[in-house]
């Protein structure tokens, strides 16, 4: 298949773009609610960081393989990037990939990408052979990707107003059933169930293994709902990005957390093995953690940095993806220190 390549300005940055999905505001939204639980204050702490070796590649989704190696997508660039060993690859292929924001990993160690301008969902092998799977539109809006345990690739497709569903090379469009959509984070339950956020409709969807569909309309009004991520018990977490809060949606409640007062921007959701929560604010640099109701907060050495996707591997090291040029780690040691 032939892919389109789409001139933009390399200044643009990842966060800039979250206005494309309705998700971002260029101002620091203030913090009305007050924290309700105890909340220490920004910690220093050790991080391993890896820089970029093109100065002008920029970082944005990031998955960790069975093998422990940590993927990440690569904004305005023909290239995806992995990194093995303390070194980092990229893997070139045709066209750039802008708004380069779904990123996951099978359990045979392939990539799989959400590329806009190809009109595609990609699979890039350990190797870095690219085999492409066409969308079948003729443009396409795409957000966060996720890797089923069945190999199956759900993702949010604006476009098609759907959450599709990718396997053995056929797609399968869960259409949305509210009047406004804006699918943007997806994630996949060990039992097969996909959930996404619904950005427009400040809702939760929810796709059961045999294909039944339900919406959940999220408590805070306008929150404007990004990541999402399940944890092993099946409990689903997500960040609401204007609400600036951490919601969590359980035995069909909801329970919301107000993230500490001078943290905004939130982006990027992850569970470690241990059942904390993990999520970058781009607005303060720093990594943040949910864990038993309260939060720890662990500043970056740089003043700049941006976190903007974080994952948790098997050991639970902390693992982020930032679009100040870094993918880094908090090793696990200090992610479970109090």
């Amino acid at each position: 298949m032939s892919s389109t390549t789409t001139a933009v300005s390399p200044s643009r940055s990842v966060f800039r773009r979250y206005l494309f999905v309705g998700l971002a505001v260029v101002i620091v939204v203030a913090v009305a609610a007050t924290v309700a639980w105890r909340t220490r204050g920004p910690s220093k702490a050790m991080f391993v960081e890896y820089p970029m070796t093109v100065a002008s590649d920029i970082p944005a989704a990031l998955a960790i393989g069975p093998d422990g190696a940590v993927w990440f997508s690569i904004d305005f660039s023909n290239a995806v990037g992995v990194l093995r060993d303390g070194k980092i690859q990229r893997f070139t292929k045709k066209g750039d990939n802008v708004d380069a924001l779904g990123l996951g990993v099978d359990a045979a160690g392939n990539a799989w990408y959400a590329d806009g301008p190809a009109v595609a969902i990609q699979k890039i092998s350990p190797s870095g052979e690219v085999t492409s799977f066409p969308l079948g539109t003729p443009i396409a809006r795409l957000a966060r990707l996720a890797v089923a345990p069945d190999g199956a690739v759900w993702f949010a497709e604006s476009t098609s107003y759907s959450v599709t569903r990718l396997k053995d090379g056929v797609l399968t469009r869960n259409p949305i059933d509210s009047m406004r959509g804006g699918p943007f984070g997806v994630a996949v339950a060990g039992d097969g169930t996909a959930w996404a956020t619904l950005q427009s409709a400040n809702a939760l969807m929810r796709i059961s293994p045999t294909g039944e569909i339900a919406e959940y309309e999220i408590p805070t009004r306008g929150s404007a709902p990004s990541d999402i991520a399940v944890d092993g018990k099946g409990v689903v977490w997500f960040l609401e990005f204007r609400g600036n809060k951490i919601g969590r949606y359980a035995d069909g409640k909801f329970e919301e957390f107000p993230v500490p007062e001078g943290v905004s921007a939130i982006s990027g959701i992850a569970v470690a093995p241990d059942g904390s929560v993990w999520f970058g604010a781009m607005r303060g640099g720093l990594l943040g953690r949910l864990k038993d109701g309260r939060f720890r907060l662990f500043r970056f050495p740089r003043e700049d940095a941006r976190p903007f996707s974080v994952a948790a591997d098997r050991q639970g090291n902390i693992w982020y993806a930032d679009i100040r040029g870094f993918v880094g780690m908090l090793s696990a040691d200090q992610a479970k220190a109090d």
